[in-house]
């Protein structure tokens, strides 16, 4: 739901102060692409939020198209990312200990992904990036 309200609202100050070539940004999840392959519970429930993400952002984005605006929207999905997220959800998820995760592979850093913004943010006016997954090379 605040995906949709903060959307919302960027698009509505866009276009109240003029500005037809702005960026919005939505951070997904790998999950919105497929499922994990550890099995633990509430996965289904995760991934799902993350495939609406994925529609939504479409959604989105065809309905800007029809206002004939400008305005790109792009969707982040990083892959295993070295957060306290894992910490927090699998604390009363699974068995799976997150420091065997994180152990299991060379996993993104924070600064991966802020890279990965300032990457999207930096293509020309005319270009729009629709999808950007970002995953460890042993994730992929």
């Amino acid at each position: 739901m605040a995906l949709c309200i903060c959307s919302r609202e960027a698009v509505e100050l866009m276009r109240e102060k003029g500005i037809d070539d702005g960026q919005i940004i939505h951070i997904s999840s790998i999950g919105g692409h497929r499922m994990p392959s550890a099995n633990f519970l509430g996965a289904n429930f995760y991934c799902g939020t993350k495939f609406m993400v994925k529609a939504l952002t479409e959604g989105l984005r065809k309905e800007l198209k029809a206002l004939k605006s400008r305005i790109r929207i792009a969707s982040l999905s990083p892959g295993l990312v070295e957060t306290q997220f894992l910490d927090n959800y699998l604390k009363d998820h699974s068995t799976i200990k997150p420091a065997d995760v994180y152990a299991s592979m060379e996993s993104l850093s924070t600064t991966n992904i802020a890279d990965s913004v300032i990457y999207i943010m930096s293509a020309p006016p005319h270009v729009e990036i629709h999808d950007l997954l970002v995953l460890p090379v042993q994730e992929g």
